[in-house]
């Protein structure tokens, strides 16, 4: 007796209620959906038509992540950084390590405040190098604030000068700890020696931010006043920048 096998009917499975979402990594849990073309493109407006004072501090940082962060709403970082580093100069001065210690920074981000601060110091250097230095004080002044103002360390420079003031060279000589670096008088003159230099301006930062020079900062200045003077290279100031200003040596009878 011979039977034919029944055939089977394979029915597919009822569809889920809801479709499982992939598993998000941990840079997608750092982001929040944003759809604020609408107020991007109102910042860009106000920009181009009205010009840098258009748009608030916290404006500005704001637009410049979001050209790096197209998908998150850049202003409560923006604002959080401006609080944290006391403002927009103290922001774009400040290091890398510092900067990276705030969440939702990284090295892109990070990046685009870096190519701004040095964006700025190029302009302002131009600024001094168009000119005899001693025309264009607060040209020289604008620049050292922004280069030195608001770093944590002390830096020291020295500013070399032709027979006509006009910039020659513009040399960091030393880096040191929170309050104190190294100047060493012979290699100071040794370095004008080899560079032909007229005259020198010597310029060192005060983490502190108070700009009354110390007693050490005095006798070392006046030490290379001397040195120089043998060789006919003039010191024309010793300048002190600090968060909230500066001071010259000279100005104050210290020369």
């Amino acid at each position: 007796m011979s039977s034919t096998p029944s055939s089977l009917k394979l029915e597919a499975a009822p569809a889920p209620l809801f479709e499982e979402l992939p598993s998000r990594t941990a840079e997608d849990a750092g982001e929040t959906r944003h759809h604020g073309s609408g107020h991007r493109a109102r910042l860009r407006q106000r920009l181009l038509e009205g010009g840098p004072e258009a748009l608030l501090e916290h404006e500005l940082v704001e637009y410049l992540l979001a050209l790096v962060i197209p998908r998150r709403d850049t202003k409560p970082l923006a604002k959080q950084l401006l609080a944290e580093f006391g403002g927009l100069s103290a922001l774009i001065s400040a290091d890398p390590e510092s900067l990276m210690r705030v969440p939702g920074m990284g090295e892109t981000t990070i990046a685009a405040l870096k190519i701004v601060q040095a964006t700025a110091l190029r302009l302002l250097k131009a600024e001094v190098t168009a000119r005899p230095i001693i025309a264009s004080w607060q040209a020289l002044l604008d620049y050292l604030r922004a280069d030195l103002a608001h770093i944590n360390v002390e830096r020291v420079r020295v500013l070399h000068l032709n027979s006509k003031n006009m910039l020659i060279r513009d040399e960091l000589v030393s880096e040191g700890s929170i309050d104190q670096s190294a100047i060493y008088i012979r290699e100071v003159i040794r370095r004008a020696l080899e560079l032909g230099s007229a005259s020198l301006i010597l310029v060192h930062n005060h983490p502190s931010g108070d700009t009354q020079p110390s007693r050490a900062d005095i006798a070392v200045t006046r030490d290379i006043v001397e040195a120089g003077k043998r060789l006919n290279i003039a010191v024309h100031d010793h300048v002190i920048i600090g968060a909230k200003g500066h001071s010259s040596m000279r100005a104050m009878g210290l020369l």
